[in-house]
């Protein structure tokens, strides 16, 4: 596997594991890449220092198990579990008519609400070139089919 340095068209930073830059290029040319960020598709490979797993080491990462390690782990998964349920507690879930809910509401077609659904990275790239501001929140998977 080799791991590389991806970003978005927004900036936004983040990692890929491939087979092989092979693989990474058919995957983004069958648009198969998104930013798990903002959910764009335009990712492209920047500057780095790959990282080869050939499986010849077993080494493994190890997680911090520092007590300061652990504590800012546990103070980060605290925050993010607190922002999902903030964003699921205020906001209201439309569902596959994300798209077009977010349009009604920015064309003042439909009532101003926080709302969350679901939506390609297709339509978040059209929501955006049409001045609306999205952002893609993923919801773990302990909280998918729980009503909100």
């Amino acid at each position: 596997m080799i791991v590389f340095n991806l970003s978005c068209d927004n900036d936004h930073r983040f990692e890929g594991w491939f087979e092989s830059s092979a693989k990474f290029e058919a995957q983004r040319a069958s648009k198969l890449l998104s930013c798990p960020v903002c959910g764009t598709g335009q990712v492209n490979k920047e500057l780095h220092a790959p990282y080869v797993n050939t499986g010849a080491t077993k080494v493994a990462a190890k997680p911090s198990t520092t007590a300061e390690g652990v504590a800012q782990q546990a103070v980060f998964h605290k925050a993010i579990s607190q922002f999902v349920e903030h964003v699921i507690a205020n906001t209201v879930d439309v569902g596959d008519a994300f798209p077009e809910e977010a349009r009604k509401i920015h064309y003042s077609e439909a009532p101003e609400r926080p709302i969350r659904g679901n939506a390609s990275p297709d339509d978040v790239a059209e929501l955006r070139e049409e001045g609306i501001d999205v952002v893609a929140v993923p919801i773990p998977k302990y909280r998918l089919g729980n009503p909100h």
